[in-house]
């Protein structure tokens, strides 16, 4: 089976009825990123930061994978697909997709404050202060926060220079590391990038462009993959 490794980004998620940071303005829910999204924002008030993801835990637990969604993970009839998400929700492994990578988290994990590799499931919405970790650490969200490294990108670069398929959906590359991704795939190797507005990004590669939103756009990804799988 061919390798294909696919980037997704809150486009995806958007037409499941998640809202996106870049779409209300610079807010999630009405909050500045700098306040509910950085590491100065859980030491300055961790109250605030629970409830914020509290709040978009909750959200999250009232929508649905959609087309594009399912889409990806039929394809694993016919292909080796690995997913590489910037998303926290998650949708990908509701409809059925078997290998995701989280760039940046997960929503319905918490992890301790004290030793970053004891990390624990979250049953229902709520995390709260005095909820503590094996070491008696309080547990934050496992997110990773605007300042913060990003621990999974070596494994993502690694999945991203096995791919002889790439394809990117739901996402501008504008958001960095994970844009960068797109420099490791190998020049043999065909970009699809699904997305409304067309990335501002020139390659020496293979790219095709599918100017439509997720859950269109993956049909479309579908019918021409099916051809050289």
């Amino acid at each position: 089976m061919k390798k294909l490794v696919v980037l997704s980004g809150a486009g995806i998620s958007a037409e499941s009825g998640i809202k996106t940071f870049r779409d209300n303005g610079g807010l999630w829910e009405e909050h500045r990123v700098e306040d509910v999204a950085t590491p100065e924002a859980w030491i300055r008030d961790p109250e605030l930061v629970l409830k914020f993801y509290n709040e978009r835990r909750r959200q999250a637990m009232n929508v649905k994978p959609n087309r594009a969604h399912f889409v990806l993970a039929e394809l694993e009839e016919h292909f080796d697909v690995s997913i590489i998400t910037q998303n926290i929700d998650s949708l990908h492994e509701l409809a059925g997709s078997s290998k995701v990578v989280h760039l940046h988290g997960e929503l319905f994990k918490s992890r301790s404050t004290r030793d970053p590799d004891l990390v624990y499931p979250i049953e229902g919405w709520e995390l709260k202060t005095g909820d503590l970790c094996a070491k008696g650490s309080q547990l934050r969200p496992h997110i990773v926060w605007f300042g913060e490294q990003v621990p999974m990108m070596t494994v993502a670069t690694q999945i991203t220079e096995e791919a002889d398929i790439f394809v990117v959906i739901g996402t501008s590359l504008a958001v960095y590391p994970a844009a960068g991704l797109v420099y490791y795939v190998r020049n043999e190797a065909p970009i699809y990038l699904i997305d409304p507005v067309q990335p501002d990004i020139t390659l020496s590669k293979k790219m095709k462009f599918i100017k439509e939103k997720a859950t269109v756009g993956a049909e479309i990804l579908f019918d021409e993959l099916i051809k050289v799988a």
